[in-house]
């Protein structure tokens, strides 16, 4: 919501960013449990201004049909550094001991450190809207407004409606449910990354190849991430792209079910992240893509949806407790709901098209449609 009305909401993601580097570091001065849970709360608050913010961000610069490849290429950040955290982390850990200071307590400290010294200099290099890129003309810059009233059919509108308005309007709009559904299903079959080393520390080896052999499947998801987001965007298709992809999630857990064998078992590992990342990153550029109006309501439908969607992380931590190796409970779980996924998708799609159908026929959409500017411009949802 703040991101959507303030003039400048690159700075102020990379504002939020620096404090959350700043609680990371003070978290490596902890003495007690009161002061870890106080430091992890802050750190909840800080963070959550980041995806939601930098996702609407890249919308307000691209138009729909290229913004899967672009929400690929953010996401792919975040595999980059799930692929090497583990190994940097061993790394910082070797400083056990150095200045009196405990190898866990320089990990926040060296790592919250370096957060705030890159959100310091991005501060300066993010544009903040798309009058506002230094780099390009005043021609390139009259240039890529008019691409975007184009593709939204409109200019963007957001000084005319409140937040209060774009929240109703967000919360009242059935694509944002149904949008939601398969996000809320991508995250709860993704659980498992957050027990990765420890799932693939079932397969025998030592820690430090453990968090060594962590590395390629995320690797291999960047890869995939940005394939699939391109020829997302080529193609100008979602429900496939998003389909597909938890296919090949299924069959992952149910190889992962079936056996604890050191081959089957890491192949497992190797086709999880890129397949349900993959899905991931279409699921959000489809948001992008179907929800009509102000800049204000994209920016409450992305928050709400990420902020309800990241729920599962508190309780599918219980799901890899105590059941190793085989996690049976956890791997049936994001079995289910890769399932799930599909489900929804397919419910999307069949929405959606009906409302292209009607679009077709002139039918009024209703008040959670395209405008009359942008049926008179040809809009049409992205399936």
């Amino acid at each position: 919501m703040i991101a959507s009305k303030i003039k400048w909401p690159g700075i102020y993601i990379c504002g939020m960013c620096a404090a959350w580097g700043i609680v990371s570091g003070l978290t490596g001065i902890v003495n007690n449990f009161t002061g870890l849970v106080i430091c992890r709360c802050f750190l909840g608050f800080t963070e959550a201004a980041f995806f939601p913010g930098a996702v609407y961000l890249v919308s307000v610069f691209y138009e729909k049909k290229k913004m899967a490849l672009r929400t690929a290429i953010l996401y792919s950040g975040s595999q980059v550094g799930n692929a090497f955290g583990g190994l940097f982390a061993l790394a910082i850990l070797q400083l056990e001991g150095a200045h009196g200071i405990r190898g866990w307590r320089w990990l926040f400290i060296v790592e919250g450190g370096l957060t705030v010294g890159c959100a310091i200099i991005f501060a300066f290099i993010i544009p903040n809207t798309p009058r506002n890129i230094r780099w390009l003309t005043p021609l390139e810059k009259e240039q890529l407004l008019y691409r975007l009233e184009v593709d939204r059919g409109t200019k963007d509108g957001t000084d005319e409606m409140s937040v209060t308005a774009g929240l109703w309007a967000a919360v009242s709009d059935p694509k944002t449910w149904l949008l939601c559904s398969i996000l809320q299903m991508n995250y709860i079959a993704a659980s498992v990354t957050n027990f990765f080393p420890i799932v693939v520390n079932g397969l025998g080896f030592s820690r430090t190849v453990t968090l060594a052999i962590t590395a390629p499947p995320y690797l291999v998801c960047c890869v995939v991430l940005l394939v699939n987001g391109w020829h997302s965007d080529k193609k100008q298709e979602r429900w496939l792209h998003i389909a597909l992809p938890f296919i090949v999630t299924v069959i992952g857990n149910i190889i992962a079910l079936a056996t604890t064998k050191t081959a089957a078992r890491y192949f497992a590992m190797m086709i999880l992240p890129p397949s349900f990342y993959a899905s991931s990153i279409i699921i959000l550029s489809w948001i992008s893509s179907s929800i009509t109006g102000p800049a204000v309501k994209r920016a409450i439908v992305y928050a709400l949806i990420n902020s309800l969607c990241n729920t599962p992380n508190i309780w599918t931590s219980y799901l890899y407790q105590n059941n190793g190796p085989r996690f049976i409970l956890g791997f049936s779980v994001d079995c289910a709901a890769a399932v799930g996924a599909v489900i929804a998708a397919t419910a999307t799609y069949l929405y959606l098209k009906r409302q292209n159908a009607k679009l077709d026929r002139g039918e009024d959409c209703g008040k959670h449609g395209p405008s009359q500017v942008q049926i008179d411009a040809g809009f049409r949802y992205v399936l």
